[in-house]
């Protein structure tokens, strides 16, 4: 789902059962291997049927933004998310007990299974589920509105404008007009991390960072320590790429560009300056000639949305996988409907944990958007090729490989693979 999220695509696949009696399974003084097996069992039945009710409602609300589809969707995923943190402090009653490898894997998956913990108080609950998924409709809303321009703008038209546009007056007033979105939304968030820390905190972690930094097979502060080991191997490049970029930059617009320090963020050719490939014309030595202008081919050859996507598939077809089911052109969403509201940002669905895979994505026929239609696919054909494991194996590794995967696809667009 994952290219930079604007906010919460985790409560589609967070889990939760407090105060469902039913994950309320009596659990003995001195449990035994086959009273372990017997409640992971329980377990993975329980939180596949919730799980596949969230990502219903999730979709839904991502896909038609309404009060009523806010609270349903809310709804959903307070019953996940509760029903996850019960069986998390239960599976604690396990620990120790010898179990085969496969069942001590996956009480270690029920432990470290959510992305969102609540409070165990139910109104606490209910307001933290309610929060986070208004504050994903409320960017789903959102558009920038410029002095002086009658109508605001889609994200769509700010990023397209901010590709193309080497206006330093123009890129800065899109980046504000766009970053305004987020300013009603400050007060609501900050009560969201509040709760969302408060509920982490029940679980035995000091906040939510921590439990997140806890899913990576080693302890949280072993994590952060070797995050920036390699961070430190890398760090003598990044320099150099973002010394080069900068002193460019100033070339083409002067003190707009510090002499040192940050490169401004809107200059980059992308919103949230993840991605430079807008800007390399800018930045390429004077020898350069890539050869090509992917957008401008896209264009000339008229693709359309599902064209984008059909070449996306061609490529793992390529390598042997099956073709995208039948659902998946029904169902996902490829453009900006012109009727109603919806999350745009691009992201890959895995709704029944098996066949029904989907993405949600307002297109353009463009270079960047090429590169993401790769990286989607990349999340949905990877869900669909562990889709016959047991439910609480049906992801990546850990948080970070499902994007590993997509970005290894986004680095095999060559020219070779264009031709």
């Amino acid at each position: 789902m994952r290219t930079a999220a604007p906010f919460l695509g985790v409560l589609a696949f967070s889990v939760s059962l407090a105060g469902d009696a039913r994950a309320q399974a009596a659990v003995p003084a001195r449990p035994t291997p086959e009273e372990a097996a017997r409640f992971v069992d329980a377990a993975e039945k329980r939180l596949l049927a919730l799980a596949v009710e969230a990502g219903r409602a999730g979709w839904v609300q991502a896909n038609f933004i309404t009060q009523d589809t806010e609270t349903l969707s809310a709804l959903a995923s307070e019953r996940l998310i509760t029903a996850t943190a019960a069986l998390a402090k239960q599976a604690e009653v396990f620990r120790g007990v010898a179990v085969p490898p496969e069942t001590a894997r996956k009480l270690e998956k029920i432990r470290l299974s959510l992305d969102l913990a609540a409070p165990s108080d139910p109104a606490k609950s209910a307001e933290l589920t309610r929060l986070a998924t208004g504050l994903d409709a409320s960017y789903g809303r959102g558009r920038a509105c410029l002095p002086g321009v009658p109508e605001c703008l889609t994200f769509e038209e700010v990023n397209r404008r901010m590709a193309k546009s080497r206006d330093t007056q123009e890129l800065v007033a899109l980046w504000k007009a766009w970053h305004a979105v987020g300013t009603p939304m400050r007060a609501d968030y900050a009560r969201f991390v509040a709760l969302a820390n408060e509920g982490t905190k029940e679980l035995g972690f000091p906040d939510t960072g921590a439990m997140w930094r806890s899913k990576y097979d080693m302890p949280p502060e072993v994590f952060a320590r070797e995050l920036d080991r390699l961070w430190e191997q890398v760090r003598p490049l990044y320099v150099a790429l973002h010394t080069y970029a900068r002193t460019k930059l100033r070339e083409k617009y002067g003190d707009a560009v510090p002499a040192s320090g940050p490169i401004p963020a809107h200059l980059l050719g992308n919103m949230w300056a993840q991605d430079w490939t807008n800007v390399y014309p800018l930045l390429a030595p004077k020898s350069a000639d890539t050869g090509y202008d992917l957008t401008k081919i896209l264009e000339t050859r008229k693709t359309d949305a599902k064209g984008m996507v059909k070449y996306g598939e061609g490529f793992f077809t390529s390598l042997g996988f099956a073709p995208l089911p039948p659902t998946f052109w029904e169902r996902s969403l490829f453009t900006r409907p012109r009727d109603r509201d919806v999350v745009c940002h691009a992201s890959a669905w895995d709704v029944d944990a098996e066949n029904d895979i989907r993405i949600k994505m307002c297109t353009e026929p463009t270079a960047e958007d090429f590169v993401t239609v790769h990286h989607e696919l990349g999340h949905n054909f990877y869900q669909r090729a562990y889709s016959k494991q047991p439910h609480l194996f049906r992801d990546s590794a850990n948080d970070g490989f499902h994007e590993a995967i997509g970005d290894a696809v986004a680095l095999s667009i060559t020219p070779k693979y264009l031709v």
